[in-house]
């Protein structure tokens, strides 16, 4: 992942922020603060992010494609515009079935539940 935040005050077209590379995830970063961080993510047909957990809420919205997202082993299938927020501390799994991208934005707190 390339940590460098985007140049402020410019203008962006959120897809084309990042592109598709073969067989593979990619990701950079829009904003990384301590107090949390905002990414931007590209998935290839057929890549999968294995289960992790977050001890942050995560919202996410596919700007790109359609995406599988696995919380708490229910699927949830979103299409470009939909967002979802998986909750702290939950197990989550990104599929992509077909090529999408994302932006993820995740705020640091303390734990809220």
């Amino acid at each position: 992942m390339d940590s460098e935040e985007l140049e402020k005050e410019k203008v962006y077209i959120s897809v084309k922020i990042i592109e598709h590379v073969p067989h593979a995830i990619v990701s950079k970063s829009i904003m990384k603060k301590m107090t949390g961080d905002v990414t931007v993510s590209s998935f290839d047909e057929g890549e999968k992010l294995e289960e992790k957990t977050s001890p942050f809420d995560i919202f996410v919205q596919i700007i790109e494609g359609a995406a599988e997202i696995m919380i708490k082993g229910k699927n949830h299938k979103l299409i470009i515009g939909q967002g979802i927020v998986i909750p702290a501390h939950a197990t989550h799994i990104f599929n992509a079935k077909q090529k999408f991208k994302m932006i993820s934005t995740i705020i640091k707190s303390a734990y809220e539940g």
